[in-house]
């Protein structure tokens, strides 16, 4: 499958692949089940996303007041939206912190990056190491080399581990997305988590933890609208899209 060309990375958020069931999965992940060690030249197609953006180096300024609050797109049942996943919530921050954001997310999403490289280490510093807000990331696959990811996340450990897993993973977006030998390229990514080759293999056959991942993407879709990426909800107002620190920082005000 072919590389987009870099012209393709303004493309508004990737719009949801329908059809990502646990048997496509299953076959798209034939590459990583069967690795071994000699497979760092075995083929998987290149993820069908926009190149990444360049990540940007200035460090961006906490919201200013006069921001406008962007627009919810619409809300949802809070309880409802914060019960029956099929898989456990990790909660970045005060489990009881008053404002609740949960995203929905891929990991081969250009614009979920960019979203936890310019605008999560600000929101972060600013509401949810101080208590007033915390974040819940939820699995949202494209395709199966973001389940791959998301599924070698939750194998990692403990949630401070899957949450460090994501990090690296978001960061290192371009070196397996869009490689021609992301096998390798996440086997190395899962050992600097600590995981062996072989508990790498077992994660990525594991076919109950794929299914859960993708009942979380089903019902993420299918309960919630959600059909782009990243698609927040804070305290059940939902927003699409990848918002400016600015952005974010008043939305989280305004439900504080």
């Amino acid at each position: 499958m072919r590389v987009p060309s870099a012209s393709n990375h303004a493309v508004p958020n990737r719009k949801l692949r329908r059809g990502l069931t646990v048997s496509a999965a299953l076959a798209g992940l034939i590459a990583f089940g069967a690795w071994s060690a000699d497979a760092a030249a075995g083929e998987v197609g290149a993820a069908d996303g926009p190149v990444l953006l360049a990540q940007a180096t200035s460090e961006t300024a906490a919201a200013d007041s006069d921001v406008k609050v962007p627009e919810a797109s619409g809300k949802v049942d809070v309880e409802k939206l914060m019960s029956g996943e099929a898989l456990p919530d990790v909660v970045i921050g005060d489990k009881n912190a008053p404002v609740t954001i949960v995203e929905y997310a891929s990991m081969t999403c250009s614009h979920c990056r960019d979203f936890h490289s310019e605008t999560y280490p600000t929101i972060k510093k600013e509401f949810i190491d101080t208590g007033k807000a915390k974040l819940i990331l939820r699995e949202f696959p494209f395709d199966p080399r973001a389940l791959a990811a998301f599924m070698l996340a939750r194998c990692a450990g403990d949630d401070a581990k899957r949450t460090a897993m994501v990090d690296v993973l978001f960061d290192q977006q371009p070196q397996w997305a869009y490689s021609n030998q992301a096998s390798a390229e996440l086997l190395k990514i899962s050992r600097l988590a600590g995981m062996t080759e072989e508990q790498f293999k077992a994660c990525l056959s594991d076919k109950e933890l794929q299914k859960k991942i993708v009942e979380i993407q089903q019902r993420g879709e299918n309960e919630f609208g959600v059909n782009a990426t990243p698609t927040f909800f804070v305290n059940g107002d939902k927003y699409a899209g990848a918002l400016s620190p600015e952005q974010m920082a008043a939305v989280i005000k305004k439900h504080m």
